[in-house]
């Protein structure tokens, strides 16, 4: 590992890229970062039942408040040039490289060590959406005051060398379910009630919800499997998932009880049987206005003001948004990333630009000392 800061982060950014591991395995990235936090002189918290890892550094006998910062740890599982694979394919790599980046500027300098204290959590199983509660039943947040995270972003968001100080995800759920029926000859088919039929059903049902216009949202079947290989069967089962997001937490619930009706009148109308196997979700973002000032001036101290760009509004989802739900007094927010970020997240082949792992470490590091108002 190189000398620098920035070497150190480079170089552990492609550590963690190249040992990509997925939700709740993230294994052996515990025990790099473990052992980075061990070295730098953090008192370290690791957990017997799950990954994650996490690391104080300062003063906690003193009464200051408390900062944290969160980095997510799990990559995707994805299909890359033909083979499936963990993949930081979202930028969890470099979102860990960049907070240990802050604590390692935050040895640098051992004379403020007395005056700050601040507790870097790496999260696991973000993209999960249950990592985050997760530490919150482990009582991670129970003493911190502030908590900053941070997310790369797209190039048609946010550019190279602008950041913006707040991102304002939006709220979603994810339905997993099955519709439960029996097979018919193909030459039958008033014997049974046709599995994709159904699902054709839902997915007309779906797309004439109407809700607020004038707050974002969307629900849209993302899988459906039904049949064979024989052409001549008519299917009765089939699984199928849903995806749904709205801008802001209560358009999600009534979005949500309007899916549900649906599911009752096809119910109703077919009298088969549709399993909900699984439901998951992530909050929308509950926004605090001083940590949104604070991560501004910050941007402005470290990359000039004609950088800072406004509130990022988008219907992707976090689950850093938890904490805050989980506590309401926590002043937190999202940090977001200009990097010249190609051609997407979540893209088998995203990349960007190395470069911006610094402005993110700096931005990071002066949210900290501006807490604490060190200059």
């Amino acid at each position: 590992m190189g000398n620098t800061i920035e070497q150190k982060v480079n170089d552990t950014f492609h550590y963690l890229h190249n040992h990509a591991e997925i939700s709740w395995e993230e294994v052996e990235t515990t025990k790099y970062i473990k052992n980075q936090l061990e070295k730098s002189g953090c008192n370290v918290t690791v957990f017997e039942d799950c990954t994650g890892v996490i690391g104080e550094f300062g003063n906690f006998d003193k009464g200051l408040p408390v900062v944290g910062i969160r980095a997510d740890m799990d990559a995707l599982w994805q299909e890359v040039n033909g083979k499936f694979q963990a993949n930081h394919s979202c930028g969890h790599d470099a979102h860990m490289a960049m907070v240990l980046g802050v604590l390692w500027k935050l040895v640098q300098t051992p004379e403020i060590a007395d005056q700050v204290a601040v507790k870097f959590i790496f999260q696991p199983a973000e993209e999960n959406g249950t990592g985050a509660l997760k530490m919150v039943e482990k009582k991670v947040i129970d003493n911190v005051d502030y908590l900053f995270g941070i997310h790369l972003r797209p190039s048609q968001e946010t550019k190279m060398g602008q950041a913006t100080p707040v991102i304002v995800h939006g709220a979603t759920k994810m339905y997993s379910a099955d519709i439960k029926g029996e097979d018919a000859h193909g030459a039958r088919p008033h014997l049974n009630h046709n599995a994709i039929e159904i699902g054709a059903q839902i997915v007309n049902m779906i797309s004439q919800i109407h809700l607020d216009p004038r707050i974002p949202h969307s629900v849209k079947m993302t899988k459906f499997q039904a049949g064979g290989k024989n052409t001549n069967i008519i299917p009765g089962n089939a699984s199928f998932s849903l995806d749904l997001r709205a801008q802001n937490n209560k358009l999600i619930d009534q979005l949500e009880k309007k899916v549900n009706s649906i599911f009752e009148s096809i119910r109703n109308l077919y009298d088969v049987d549709i399993e909900i196997t699984s439901v998951g979700g992530i909050a929308a973002a509950e926004t605090n206005e001083e940590a949104i000032s604070i991560m501004s001036q910050s941007i402005k101290e470290t990359i000039g003001e004609e950088n800072l760009t406004p509130p990022l509004v988008t219907p992707g989802g976090d689950d850093f948004h938890f904490y805050t739900i989980e506590k309401p007094s926590l002043k937190a927010t999202m940090l977001g990333l200009g990097c010249d970020l190609q051609p997407g997240l979540h893209h088998p082949h995203m990349t960007f630009n190395e470069k911006a792992l610094m402005n993110g470490v700096e931005i990071l590091h002066r949210a900290v000392l501006n807490t604490y108002n060190i200059q």
